[in-house]
């Protein structure tokens, strides 16, 4: 059985159950806002961040409509979030897919991703749970505020690992805690159970994220971006700091302030791309995800009783360190 059938088999049915109302919340009768939000949910994915939800509801108690509302108000606040981001960072592709600004214009994507924006506070509404409804208003703002770190810090010049971790922690790892404390929240858990929870999402959240950030430095048609992409669009990721950190060549220094100048050209991408390979980033990445790693399955051993959800969500950690896209 492969990780994604093993992660998904305690909850397959309420997975189901979770797609259809996601795909129900993103339609609408007619018109351009009916082609844009079929456009958006052609994408699919491997639902990681529900399928999380799910299995800590599990964890903790039962999966309800209580989880399911707050799955699909979760995966439509990020659904919204990435129309959005597509506007900021100007991107023509999501997913291998053009994105909803390249294929109508920027206006549209705004507009569609309120929307979107709308459906989520509407579907966290039905679960009448305040602790749900302050834990998704929070994410909400948590990834504003990340967005605009990452902006900000295109601009500094200073190249810390810190600076990189705390973009992703209010980005990526957020989302994923959010997905694990409520999930726990919906399952009826203790207080400090949710704490711990909201640990094991955030440390599989940054874990994920360098993950992502790793494949930017190899060549991959199924990621939907070009080596380099970050680079490209002025960013700096875990890989390429460490190897600068840990080096004293000037030279590659001054192709890292041109990054955050947004003056790269592509061979000079190239050729930082080649340095962090050759200096250590892509084995220090690996190691700190293998750190994060062992995180995560202390918190499965002390914290999941039942075999089923043991099994599932030890395979999600090894999905999401050893998958190739």
């Amino acid at each position: 059985m492969d990780y994604l059938s093993l992660i998904r088999q305690p909850i397959e049915r309420d997975l189901n159950d979770f797609i259809t109302m996601f795909n129900q919340s993103l339609t609408y009768r007619d018109g351009l806002l009916s082609q844009a939000l079929s456009h958006i949910s052609q994408r699919g994915g491997k639902r990681m961040r529900p399928i999380l939800m799910l299995l800590m509801a599990k964890n903790y108690g039962e999966v309800s409509e209580v989880t399911q509302h707050s799955a699909v108000g979760l995966e439509l606040l990020h659904t919204a979030s990435l129309v959005h981001d597509d506007v900021v960072d100007e991107s023509s592709e999501r997913r291998g897919q053009a994105s909803v600004n390249a294929t109508y214009n920027n206006k549209v994507a705004v507009l569609v991703g309120d929307y979107i924006l709308s459906t989520a506070l509407l579907h966290v509404s039905y679960t009448n749970n305040q602790h749900i409804v302050q834990t998704l208003s929070e994410l909400g703002r948590t990834l504003a505020a990340g967005e605009i770190l990452q902006l900000s810090n295109i601009q500094n010049q200073e190249i810390k690992e810190e600076v990189y971790y705390q973009v992703i922690r209010q980005k990526t790892a957020a989302l994923f805690e959010a997905c694990a404390s409520i999930g726990a929240i919906s399952g009826g858990a203790s207080d400090e159970e949710i704490k711990k929870a909201a640990l094991f999402g955030q440390n599989l959240g940054i874990m994920f994220q360098i993950r992502d950030d790793i494949f930017d430095y190899f060549d991959s048609k199924e990621i939907g971006k070009p080596t380099g992409n970050d680079m490209a669009e002025g960013k700096l990721t875990l890989p390429v700091i460490y190897a600068l950190n840990n080096t004293d060549f000037d030279a590659m220094h001054t192709l890292a302030k041109k990054v955050k100048a947004g003056t790269i050209n592509t061979d000079e991408i190239a050729v930082l791309v080649e340095f962090t390979k050759q200096h250590g980033g892509i084995d220090y990445a690996e190691q700190k995800m293998d750190e994060y790693s062992r995180l995560c399955l202390d918190f499965i051993a002390e914290s999941v009783k039942e075999k089923a959800i043991r099994d599932a969500l030890t395979a999600y950690v090894d999905y999401v360190v050893q998958r190739n896209y």
